[in-house]
């Protein structure tokens, strides 16, 4: 499981990456009035199967480790320690709401008429990333806090 651990924690740089370059083609596309393109394509694409391959891996993580046994246990529990509420209900609930945002954005991207396509890229994207960055166990919160890279041990 640790190998697994460690490409979760890899992979969100690329998510981060992919999404923030979708959310500016998103933005740049809606302020310059431009056509939607190949590149635009491509970033949310990439932003989509990221986003699959990290959701695989948290579900691996989420099913073999404590965090469901510890819902199973009783959810009062779970809910009074901050960090067990984090891992076991709000980091996985953000997630798997912002992976359905993300696919619905790609998919109302695709049927969008062209001049329309940038905006949605923005405001699908746009909150999806905005979530992700919300869920992440980032260093400076301290209670869940997780380092930036997690390196074998």
């Amino acid at each position: 499981m640790e190998l697994v651990l460690v490409l979760h924690s890899l992979l969100r740089w690329a998510i981060v990456f992919f999404g923030l370059w979708t959310v500016i083609n998103g933005f740049t596309g809606v302020t310059g009035k431009r056509l939607y393109s190949k590149s635009d394509n491509l970033s949310n694409l990439l932003f989509m199967i990221f986003c699959d391959i990290q959701l695989a891996l948290g579900l691996t993580l989420y099913f073999s480790n404590a965090w469901f046994d510890k819902l199973k246990s009783g959810m009062g529990n779970v809910m009074k320690n901050s960090y067990d509420r984090f891992f076991t209900v709000e980091h996985a609930l953000l997630m798997i709401i912002a992976w359905i945002l993300v696919h619905a954005g790609r998919s109302a991207v695709k049927r969008a008429a062209p001049e329309k396509k940038h905006k949605k890229m923005l405001v699908f994207f746009g909150i999806a990333l905005l979530l992700i960055l919300a869920a992440v166990p980032w260093p400076f919160r301290t209670e869940i806090a997780k380092p930036l890279f997690r390196w074998f041990n």
